[in-house]
This record gives C-alpha cells, structure tokens and sequence, in this order.
C-alpha cells in the first residue's frame, strides 16, 4: 500500500471508525475505574491507565498484523470479523457497574489497563485486518481515534444512540474489512484473481451483515413493543 495514496487514506477512514465503534464503551470502563479517587487522581488515573492501555494494544495490534500474515489466518480472521461485525450491530450495551474501582492511583491505573485489553481484543483483530500489514496505519489510527475516545466518548454514545446510523456505518466498514481480509487470503488467491467472484463476496458480506443485523432488531423492536 502507497503512502498517502486512496487505498492509504481508505484503511485510515476504516481503522478511525472502528476504533470509534468498537471503543466507546473503553472510556466508560476508564471512569469507572476512576470513579473513587479524589478529582485530582483521577485525571491522572485516566491520563496514565489510558497511556499503557495505548501501548498494551499498540502491541497488540502490532503483533496481530504480524501473525496475519501466515496462510490461512487471514482467512480465519476475517470469518471471526463478521461474528463481530454482526454483534455490533444486535448487541445492547452492557452494564459497567460491575467494574471494579480502584482506591488508589495505582489500582485504578493497574484496572484500566487491564479492562481496556479484555474489552479490545475485537478492536485489534478488526484495526490489524484493516491495517493490511502497515504499522504506520495501526499508529495514525490510534493517534486520531484515542483523543476523541477519552473526551469526546459520552457525545460519541449519545449521537450513535440517537442516531443508529452510525453504528450501521461501523458494522459496514467491521464487514468491509472482513471481507477483504477473506479475499486477500493467500490461499484463496487463484479464485480471488476473477474480479466478479471477489466483489461478490465482498458485496456479499457485507450485505448480509447489515441485512442479518437489521432483521434481528427489527424482531427485537416487535417483540419489546408486543410485551
């Protein structure tokens, strides 16, 4: 992939609204973890706790990127990306009272790390297959997206509950990506080099999620209006 060409500024449009869709809930998780220190503490519990969070999944993603690249992972990433996609779209979102908050800077900090990895091993499969190999795209994604998750995540919700739209764009482009990571698989090369059976898939895909994802919420909607 060229610097700063389309296909450059595309994965970077892709990886931005994943990080965004995927992440939002990561800054909740971040203030509960603060929510007993004194004011003072907790912004550098919330500064600190989301700096290693950053580095813990930089590495993460990074070293995804890397295991990506071995045949026949790309193909089982990609198929694991739709399950993802899909969940996006149908699932509520969960109860974070249950996060444990720290009494000390240490502890909040330590909390936040930890709960920011176990809530974005989908956010790193998704910002690696997007990323097509490029760790300069891994990092650029998370340099813009980061910011707008820590202050700006609670307008962020607001607007996607407000307007469900946008969490359809993400599970588009969560589908998007895992259908190229499918026909970019190595493996799969000698069918994916007729243009008309690789579009397919990929229009396939991610069809077929959003049409799943609507059809289950349409069901949802009916069943919470009838009771």
């Amino acid at each position: 992939m060229e610097w700063l060409s389309l296909d450059f500024f595309i994965a970077l449009f892709s990886i931005v609204i994943i990080d965004l869709v995927l992440a939002g809930d990561n800054a909740i998780v971040i203030g509960m973890a603060a929510r007993n220190l004194p004011k003072k503490q907790q912004k550098q519990a919330i500064l600190w706790g989301t700096a290693g969070a950053i580095a813990v999944r930089s590495l993460a993603t990074i070293f995804v990127v890397w295991i990506l690249k071995i045949p026949g992972l790309l193909l089982i990433g990609g198929i694991l990306l739709i399950w993802i996609a899909y969940r996006l779209l149908v699932e509520k979102k969960g109860d974070h009272d249950s996060v444990q908050a720290g009494t000390t800077l240490g502890a909040a900090i330590r909390t936040i790390i930890i709960a920011d990895t176990v809530m974005s091993l989908d956010n790193v499969l998704a910002v690696a297959g997007a990323a097509h190999g490029s760790f300069i795209l891994v990092v650029l994604g998370l340099l813009i997206s980061v910011p707008i998750i820590i202050w700006g995540s609670s307008l962020f919700i607001k607007l996607a509950d407000r307007f469900p739209i946008i969490i359809y764009l993400g599970g588009g482009v969560l589908a998007w990506t895992s259908a190229k990571m499918i026909t970019d698989e190595k493996l799969l090369q000698q069918w994916m080099d007729e243009p008309l059976l690789k579009w397919g898939i990929i229009i396939l895909i991610v069809a077929g999620v959003l049409a799943a994802g609507t059809m289950k919420n349409r069901k949802a909607a009916a069943t919470e209006d009838a009771a």
